[in-house]
């Protein structure tokens, strides 16, 4: 992932999700920043940011935007902060899949043995599929 400022806002809205699962508006951010007490912020500069066509946001806003989204500020001045909270939005992403729930909430409670065994099988499904593998980024 780029590590721009835009592309960072746009991975937090299209991955951090209300329960409906469809992605916060601009209008439901800023009001949502609004209502926290958090600096006044349009829906326009928020499409702006994302499309980074402003790339220079006072710090409030930043803290604004991370606290709404639920990540700490720091993802927004450190990148390998921001790689690590991306590693785990991604994961929450995949979770929200009812499939991939479903499968790990089976998976809960067995040994450590089995889970390697399951982590194995999904691996070789995998590379069946012609997926890629998700650990090559670490």
């Amino acid at each position: 992932m780029s590590d721009t400022l835009a592309a960072k806002v746009d991975h937090l809205f299209s991955t951090v999700r209300p329960r409906e699962g469809n992605e916060y508006s601009f209008e439901e951010v800023a009001e949502g920043i609004r209502a926290k007490g958090g600096p006044t912020i349009s829906a326009t500069y928020l499409w702006q940011l994302r499309k980074g066509l402003r790339d220079n946001p006072t710090k409030r806003h930043l803290e604004a935007l991370a606290g709404f989204f639920g990540v700490p500020p720091a993802y927004f001045f450190d990148d390998a902060e921001a790689e690590r909270i991306n590693a785990e939005l991604t994961l929450l992403s995949a979770l929200r899949a009812a499939p991939v729930r479903q499968i790990a909430l089976r998976a809960n409670g067995l040994s450590s043995k089995s889970l390697e065994a399951i982590a194995d099988m999904v691996d070789r499904v995998r590379q069946l599929e012609g997926l890629p593998d998700p650990d090559a980024g670490r």
